[in-house]
């Protein structure tokens, strides 16, 4: 009997061999479940083979084939191979976690037909000014159904009751229903709406010209129009047949790039992978996406492993954010597997940002990838912003603010202009402070300090979750004197409703985005210009275009330039030129206001004159002196448990081992995390580097399997490839 070799959602690094029998036909790629122990599990089919390092009798069959959806692209399973290798990461698990949910569960999945809607014959003869006025979603529907057929999703952005309404319109005979047809249209509309300055041409006609694989980095100012380089290299892909895959850090984003698309490429399908979506509007996406009709594919970083039949194209935008970096589990780089995957394939791929990595900028640099610039922004009357530092080391703060930042606020209320007030904190206050015996709210489950939020009288570990009451007296010493010490984004917004009482303010942070629906209410009052005053975390810092909004101010940025890890201030440049590229975006000025008591810092001055070049050759040329990536490559052993000492036995040990194996890597001293404890759990870790990612990974695959034999039975430990959090 033919065997079969199947990867499997368990924490071993191999296959398992089982028997198919003679009436079954099977395939690579495909779902099959299969008995494991007492229980049966959905695994996938990556080979097939005559025999088996097992006798026969030992190896169970097959319970049967799942073909409710189409099998794996042997394409895919090559890029989970190269995932599951280079990230030492169990091959079962790695394909497993590349699934939509319900391709790894055993239901049989079943893809409801998607309807398109029509007006009847009566709802053509329908005069809209004569239906009735209170049905305001019904006439919405029927006017744009006035402009020709479309499906319940396309009709879903003009309300949340567009279900509800439809079937209202259906019984009354006003609206028809038919299947859209399964093809996808070739013809693909273009809304060329913008006409593309000379660096944009220059930079469309590059990545175009290129018809095998080649990485470009895509280096354009806030505002320099990198989205309309993206649509007409779309425009070109779609042309020929293609599909395109853009992969974004934040789900924030996905709503209006979705919508954006729409607009420019209005009959072509596009399909946005998040995990904002229900388990089965995720699968449907992604198999319409495998079967070639979804052309443009928008989404976060598991969206890299969606299969793309006829793949053009991949854009990877704000290559340099780390949300592209999975911190759990399959510890991958989506921007680096992108990398890898347009290789495979031989197809371009762009890499942009206003701040690339320093990776990333090293390779463009040394030649590895082709360098583009945007340096304009790309409305003609729109300039980049004036930054200016606000010397806050002898100056009293009132909440956090200085009276020249209440000042320029106070200006654009009177010009009836937007402000942002920007502070990567969120919570009233970082810590709550007993004046007479300097107690502090700590967490007892964590090494962190529980953060006060004052509208619900909680304190709150921002690590763990663990939460308290607010103590009506010190738990120390029973005073009730009580003070928040520093400022969160709560406090600011308190404070700026005192200042300013007839301000519109508006604060954006997780806490306040938590509810489903809540941003995209929140970015439409920002647009309807409904807000004077923004409050927020870095939310607000990628990719939002406020036409009205003239000022940034930064409150609290001075901490990541005393940080211990390396790579603060590459992440502090990054984000407060990020936040500052959303002033003057139109063609009203912008201003940025940055309070610190470091305004000479060399930090500042590049940000001042708008300088990342300048900033990034001073980075490489201390991370060149220190050995630190892009000049070396690293890896991050990590372990935590309830006993400290076995942590730290754990991590010796795999440190000797390391040290016996004498190969040519540098193996650094056992040392804490940077949060030694969290959640009850005692935190350390090991690092490991080497000159060249090729001696690395030769020393990976023979220390793993050691690793692997070490007792931790109460331990958890992980292998961090490429880390990017110490």
């Amino acid at each position: 009997m033919p065997i079969v070799r199947i990867a499997l959602d368990v924490p071993l690094s191999t296959l398992f061999d089982y028997l198919v029998g003679a009436d079954i036909a099977v395939e690579t790629g495909q779902r099959v479940l299969v008995p494991f122990g007492r229980k049966q599990l959905v695994g996938i089919v990556m080979e097939l083979s005559e025999d088996s390092d097992l006798a026969t009798d030992r190896i169970k069959s097959i319970v049967r084939v799942l073909e409710d959806v189409p099998p794996l692209p042997a394409e895919l399973l090559t890029l989970l191979r190269f995932c599951s290798e280079y990230y030492h990461h169990p091959l079962g698990m790695t394909v497993m976690s590349a699934l939509p949910a319900r391709l790894r569960a055993q239901e049989v999945v079943t893809i409801k037909q998607e309807s398109s809607y029509l007006l009847s014959e009566r709802g053509r003869m329908l005069d809209l000014e004569e239906f009735p006025k209170r049905r305001q979603v019904q006439r919405r529907i029927l006017q744009a159904l006035h402009e020709g057929p479309a499906s319940e999703t396309k009709l879903r952005v003009l309300s949340s009751s567009v279900s509800a309404n439809l079937k209202v319109l259906l019984e009354e005979g006003w609206v028809e229903c038919s299947v859209v047809p399964e093809l996808a249209p070739e013809a693909h509309v273009f809304n060329d709406v913008h006409v593309l300055s000379e660096a944009q041409q220059r930079a469309v006609d590059a990545v175009a010209a290129a018809r095998d694989y080649r990485c470009f980095l895509l280096h354009g100012i806030t505002g320099s129009g990198k989205t309309e380089v993206y649509v007409h290299l779309m425009q070109q892909v779609l042309h020929r047949g293609g599909q395109v895959l853009l992969l974004v850090p934040e789900i924030n984003l996905t709503p209006q790039l979705e919508q954006y698309f729409h607009d420019r490429f209005p009959d072509t399908e596009l399909a946005s992978l998040h995990s904002g979506l229900s388990d089965g509007e995720r699968v449907k996406k992604w198999l319409r996406a495998q079967s070639g009709r979804a052309r443009i594919v928008l989404g976060t970083r598991l969206a890299v492993f969606t299969p793309l039949p006829r793949l053009g194209l991949i854009l990877v935008d704000e290559e340099h954010d780390a949300s592209f970096k999975q911190q759990d589990g399959l510890r991958y780089s989506a921007r680096d597997v992108a990398i890898f995957r347009a290789n495979q394939r031989g197809v371009p791929i762009v890499l942009g940002s206003a701040t690339p990595s320093l990776e990333s900028y090293h390779n463009a640099q040394s030649g590895r990838y082709q360098l583009l610039k945007l340096a304009q922004r790309a409305t003609e009357q729109a300039q980049l912003p004036q930054v200016r530092c606000l010397n806050i080391a002898n100056t009293p703060l009132q909440d956090g603010l200085s009276p020249a930042m209440l000042s320029a606020l106070e200006l654009r209320l009177q010009r009836k202009e937007q402000s942002l007030v920007f502070i990567n904190r969120r919570g009233y206050a970082p810590v709550l402070m007993c004046t007479a015996c300097g107690w502090l709210s700590g967490c007892t489950k964590c090494a962190g300090k529980l953060v006060l939020h004052l509208k619900d009288r909680r304190l709150r570990c921002h690590h763990c979750g663990h939460q308290e009451r607010v103590p009506h007296a010190c738990p120390g010493c029973g005073n009730t004197d009580l003070q928040p010490v520093g400022i969160g984004t709560q406090r600011v917004e308190e404070a700026l409703r005192t200042h300013f009482p007839a301000a519109r303010i508006l604060r954006v942070d997780r806490d306040s985005t938590r509810n489903k629906g809540a941003w995209s209410v929140m970015r439409k009052q920002i647009h309807d210009e409904e807000v004077d005053i923004l409050v927020g975390t870095q939310i607000l810092a990628k990719g939002h275009d406020f036409p009205n909004l003239t000022l940034v101010g930064v409150l609290n940025p001075d901490g990541a330039l005393y940080s211990a890890d390396f790579r603060a201030s590459e992440k502090l440049f990054a984000q407060l030129a990020q936040v500052a590229g959303r002033a003057g975006r139109a063609d009203k000025p912008g201003e940025v206001l940055v309070q610190t008591a470091f305004p000479d810092h060399p930090l500042f001055r590049a940000l001042r004159a708008h300088d990342f070049d300048t900033w990034a050759q001073i980075l490489l040329a201390e991370r060149q002196s220190a050995d630190f990536p892009p000049f070396a490559y690293q890896v991050l052993l990590s372990a935590e448990g309830r006993q400290e000492q076995e942590v730290y036995t754990f991590l010796q040990q795999a440190r000797g081992q390391a040290l016996q194996l004498a190969m040519p890597v540098d193996v650094y001293s056992v040392l804490p995390s940077a949060l030694p404890k969290r959640a009850n759990h005692f935190r350390a870790q090991l690092l490991v580097q080497s000159d060249t990612r090729k001696a690395l990974q030769t020393f990976l695959r023979v220390w793993k399997p050691l690793l692997d034999g070490l007792p931790a039975q109460k331990l958890r430990w992980s292998l961090d490839i490429d880390p990017l959090e110490f």
